[in-house]
């Protein structure tokens, strides 16, 4: 019998009201029993977990319990990121294919090797024939980030490779190296598929070319004439490595720590990362960023004036304006105080294309919002908490420079930090040793089961 909308509706409407009858807590519980909401300790740092080799994110330091603002500092395996991007800008080259070594290796590779990781990069980009018209054309999907988490999945189903090595997780490194190499091609496919079937646009399919560095091919890839400029390239390939690892305490990257921890294969546990990345609380923030600037774009009648910008803002901040949350998007990071050396890495270096693409009026209103955005916060909400310009601000900028489409935003960052996720992997199952299961406190009293004619 199938039943129309409304009464559909209606039912569910009651069924979380039956919810909500029966369910719910006391927020002075957590307190009480020692709750550690989001894994967070009562000063704000997070309950630690684990032990790792891959990355280190300082912000603050503690004194006598309290934080301490600090400049903050990024660290691939102990090298600054400062120092990689750099070399990379004074030796003109890209970056990326040497944190993905860096990251799961542990060591910055020699020149032979980093050569022969790059063609064998080059050389997985390709999907497994027909993958791409029966994984990704026969069902579209609006959420590019939805088809790069079924896409995976659907990866395992083409690997019949059996597991073998002295080291256990030989075939671990061989699927990592696998998706970091063919993620890009997804996203690229997931595209173009999405703006066929619901953009009503014509999509468009290049060959891959082994020789381009991963930020080259996706550019090529999304490109219908295949052409892009070398500081467009470069400039992507810094974002690239600045988004590639973040420490073991992201969400995303939790997730699969927890996922390998409990044996689960490569594919379900880097899904589940992508899965992850896709909650608006994590990786969609610089499509928040990029939405709001817009809104301040047409209200702000002269880019140039501070108080006029200034006006807007606290507008944002008394819930008047924008999404009307009072949150200024692009502000504030659980670890960061001083400075976030991404988004400081990402304003110097994209000024030179905003100069190229004539977009510097609009690079400028960016530099004013986040000079602006700590006094607002202060004078408006009476903050006394230092804040800073996160990476999410200025890189929805870039790729607004670079022409990705929003729909990109949250993949580019996922295509990024695969690499990341990867590393962790494999740490997880070659030193974690034990499955993560924290504990959570019932707080349910024992009653009696009554007879469904009683109830």
């Amino acid at each position: 019998m199938s039943i129309d909308m409304q009464t559909m509706q209606d039912r569910l409407g009651r069924l979380c009201e039956e919810y909500r009858r029966h369910n719910g807590f006391n927020a002075k519980d957590y307190q009480t029993y020692g709750v550690k909401r989001g894994l967070r300790n009562p000063d704000g740092t997070g309950v630690m977990a684990g032990l790792t080799n891959i990355c280190n994110v300082h912000g603050f330091m503690m004194a006598d319990g309290v934080r301490v603002p600090d400049e903050g500092k990024l660290t691939y395996r102990g090298i600054d990121v400062k120092d990689i991007v750099n070399a990379c800008i004074n030796e003109n080259r890209f970056g990326y294919e040497e944190v993905c070594w860096l990251l799961l290796f542990g060591s910055l590779p020699k020149e032979e090797q980093l050569s022969q990781f790059k063609d064998t990069l080059g050389s997985l980009r390709d999907l497994p024939d027909g993958f791409v018209e029966d994984m990704i054309m026969k069902s579209p999907s609006k959420d590019i980030m939805n088809k790069l988490g079924r896409s995976v999945l659907a990866l395992y189903s083409f690997d019949d490779k059996i597991p073998c090595g002295i080291f256990p997780g030989l075939h671990i490194m061989r699927q990592s190296i696998q998706l970091i190499a063919s993620l890009p091609t997804i996203m690229t496919s997931a595209y173009q598929v999405k703006r066929r079937a619901f953009d009503k646009e014509s999509m468009f399919f290049h060959p891959t070319d082994e020789t381009l560095s991963t930020s080259e091919s996706i550019l090529r890839a999304l490109r219908p004439d295949r052409m892009f400029t070398d500081t467009e390239a470069k400039l992507l390939d810094l974002c690239m490595i600045l988004h590639a690892e973040h420490g073991g305490g992201n969400n995303s990257t939790f997730a699969a720590r927890v996922l390998s921890s409990s044996g689960t294969d490569t594919y379900a546990t880097l899904s589940a990362a992508i899965g992850s990345l896709k909650g608006p609380r994590h990786g969609g923030a610089n499509l928040r960023v990029r939405k709001m600037m817009e809104e301040l774009k047409q209200e702000v009648q002269d880019w140039s004036d501070e108080d006029e910008i200034y006006r807007y803002l606290s507008a944002i901040v008394r819930k008047e304006k924008n999404d009307h949350s009072g949150l200024i998007y692009g502000f504030g990071h659980a670890i960061y105080t001083l400075s976030d050396p991404r988004a400081v890495i990402l304003k110097q270096t994209a000024e030179k294309l905003a100069q190229e693409k004539n977009m510097m009026k609009e690079y400028d209103l960016y530099k004013t919002v986040e000079k602006l955005t700590p006094i607002v916060l202060a004078e408006v909400k009476g903050s006394d908490k230092v804040i800073c310009a996160n990476v999410d601000f200025y890189s929805g900028f870039v790729y607004d420079m670079l022409g990705i489409s929003s729909d990109l935003f949250t993949p580019m960052f996922a295509v990024s930090r695969i690499a990341g996720w990867c590393a962790h992997r494999i740490e997880e199952v070659t030193y974690g040793g034990r499955i993560i299961r924290p504990a959570y406190r019932a707080m349910i009293s024992s009653r009696r089961y009554t007879p469904i004619g009683s109830r």
